[in-house]
């Protein structure tokens, strides 16, 4: 961006170098200048003409462009000029939701490193929108931000879903995809909502209203960091392992006789004097490496440890994380590692009493090719205990309203050719009215951008936590259930993904077929592509005697069971007790059946925080939705 004299005539933060403009729909452009002021807009050869009002502010409308570029844009006004280079013309993609939509490439580094290497695609580009709230007005413009073009070192900051969604875009039709990603781990979907949108809710209105005093939210931010720092503060300076001399990570200390053993991973629920422990608890192992592997760099994974921790490898610091969701991929620097013996220690912080090492994940030091495992029994001793839980924090990011001013409301003006959405694992704890919200945020925001066709494609919630043996009730189903309903909004697709979750881990890394599933979406309701783009759908049931007869859409050539016989469906009688039901496929219907239920009334599907097992799918490979009949 060059800009002469640029004292009153600006641009949004969404326009910069290397942007990418929506194909074959007009386009805004828009600005502040000098009020009263003549503004041109120059691209493609073509002269567009605005005036700046009273307040300063214009637009000026640009007829549909072909993909292509790169192409130069420029705007004059009083005689100051902005010009903007490699502009590109293909398709715009706002990618938002919580953390499953934000979590970035780097987190799946591990499992894609093929991809992250070939990620060389200057026509795949990302503008990441700023975080902010803001609960009094919607904001005219964004805190910042740049166009950016993939590269195996850029990608590693955008969306792993965007990104793979954007490959399969691009290899599909070969025009340039632009993503704005405008996410926000932990968020539910009031904070994306306008207060419009949010009219039938007083209650999500009246907590909007209270963070409109700036006052109050400092106050409330000040006050909850400084108890955060003072409760860290103390269980440090009570810290036997911080305190003593030497410290309990230095090789040198070797005073042990009191220290005892647990299995690494594990829930230290299954610890007997660690189960409910909030504090400090220190864990050490030995290991040996050869001598030929010394002093070269390596990577050390620890899987997910709840909640913090501070890892040292032969006393040095080696990697920290704060919370308990990031993977621990520690990256050990040339000359820490040593022949024989080194000491590996973790400075374990329990929040709330429900520490941990979470299993099922890696537990290794790789060095070249060679593989250490890191499992099996550690040391351990207390460093600290504390009865009081880790003071909680306020995240005004969850509030009602602050995003969507903050965030989405900045971008309005701005073309696009469709939305994919992530998120609903926040709303998880009262599910019962997320298809209202999420179907009037879809209004909104088709109203906003004046597209009532606006397209949708959105990720339902992946398989998550232990397992249950029973039939049992699940909010994580229910909210499931309602995505599923969300489907009655003409324009949407869904991708079911409860086949690449992962019980231990609130962020499967497969986003890759996330993001497959979404193009195939998108490929269908924004295309208007003839392809399978969904799994089986129930439509309908019928009682036969003593079976239930069910009918699906999307079925794609016809259903199949991977693996084994149709599992996961529950069937209960008149008296609403479910129980695990057999089932099989029969023509292109899926009958059911249990031989104690002669009166069956309705059957559920998948109906668990977890369906490990449910193995529905059409002939195209596509996984069913989770659904209920009752």
């Amino acid at each position: 961006m060059i800009a002469e004299s640029n004292r009153n005539l600006r641009l949004p933060c969404l326009f910069s170098d290397g942007m990418i403009l929506q194909r074959e729909q007009p386009v805004k452009i828009w600005g502040w200048a000098e009020p009263e002021t003549a503004v041109t807009v120059t691209f493609l050869g073509n002269d567009y003409f605005a005036k700046a009002d009273n307040t300063g502010a214009w637009v000026a409308v640009l007829p549909p462009a072909a993909a292509g570029g790169p192409h130069t844009l420029e705007v004059s006004a009083g005689g100051e000029v902005v010009t903007l280079s490699d502009v590109l013309v293909g398709d715009v993609w706002l990618c938002s939701g919580q953390s499953n939509m934000q979590l970035p490439m780097e987190r799946v580094d591990l499992m894609f490193p093929e991809e992250i290497a070939g990620a060389a695609n200057p026509l795949i580009r990302q503008f990441k929108v700023p975080e902010r709230f803001d609960f009094r007005i919607p904001r005219q413009d964004l805190d910042g931000g740049v166009w950016v073009a993939a590269d195996p070192k850029t990608v590693l900051d955008f969306s792993a879903v965007g990104y793979f969604f954007a490959k399969e875009l691009y290899e599909k039709y070969q025009v340039p995809i632009g993503l704005l990603n405008a996410s926000v781990g932990g968020t539910p979907v009031q904070a994306w909502m306008s207060r419009e949108a949010l009219s039938p809710y007083p209650e999500y209105l009246a907590e909007a209203d209270r963070c409109k005093d700036n006052r109050y939210v400092e106050e409330v931010l000040a006050r909850d960091q400084a108890a955060q720092v003072e409760w860290h503060k103390h269980l440090s300076s009570i810290d036997q392992g911080l305190n003593g001399r030497p410290r309990w990570y230095d090789p040198r200390f070797t005073d042990l006789g009191d220290w005892q053993t647990a299995e690494v991973p594990g829930d230290w629920r299954e610890i007997p004097d660690l189960a409910g422990f909030i504090g400090v608890a220190w864990f050490r192992r030995v290991f040996q490496l050869p001598e030929e592997l010394a002093g070269r760099p390596a990577l050390l994974l620890l899987g997910a440890i709840v909640d913090s921790d501070i890892t040292y490898l032969n006393g040095q610091v080696v990697g920290t994380t704060g919370y308990q969701y990031p993977p621990r991929k520690y990256w050990i620097p040339v000359g820490v590692l040593k022949p024989g013996q080194n000491l590996l220690t973790v400075r374990v912080i329990s929040n709330t009493g429900r520490g941990g090492f979470v299993p099922d994940k890696p537990y290794q030091l790789m060095v070249g090719d060679t593989v250490i495992d890191l499992k099996g029994p550690w040391q351990y001793k207390v460093g600290a205990a504390t009865a009081q839980p880790l003071p909680t924090q306020t995240f005004f990011t969850y509030k009602p309203v602050g995003l969507f001013n903050g965030m989405i409301a900045p971008l309005v003006n701005y073309s696009l050719k469709g939305v994919i959405w992530y998120q609903g694992e926040s709303n998880t704890e009262a599910p019962e009215n997320y298809c209202d919200l999420f179907t009037r945020l879809i209004a909104d925001w088709r109203g906003r951008w004046q597209r009532r066709d606006l397209p949708f494609v959105y990720v339902q919630l992946a398989n998550f936590m232990p397992p249950d043996e029973r039939p049992t009730d699940s909010n994580w189903a229910e909210l499931r259930h309602q995505q599923l309903l969300a489907l009655a909004n003409p324009h949407t697709a869904m991708a079911v993904a409860i086949d690449v979750g992962e019980w231990n881990d609130l962020h499967p890394l497969n986003k890759k077929a996330v993001g497959e599933r979404l193009a195939l979406g998108a490929m269908a309701v924004a295309y208007g592509e003839d392809v399978p783009y969904s799994g089986p759908i129930y439509r309908s049931m019928e009682v036969q005697g003593s079976r239930v007869i069910l009918t699906f859409d999307h079925i794609y050539g016809g259903l199949e069971a991977r693996v084994g016989p149709l599992r996961h469906f529950a069937l209960a009688g008149s008296d609403g007790d479910f129980r695990w039901a057999r089932a099989e496929i029969v023509g292109d219907q899926v009958h059911v059946w249990h031989d104690d239920i002669l009166d069956p009334q309705a059957v559920r599907y998948a109906w668990a925080d977890n369906p490990a097992g449910a193995n529905l799918y059409n002939k195209s490979g596509l996984p069913a939705s989770p659904f209920r009949t009752d």
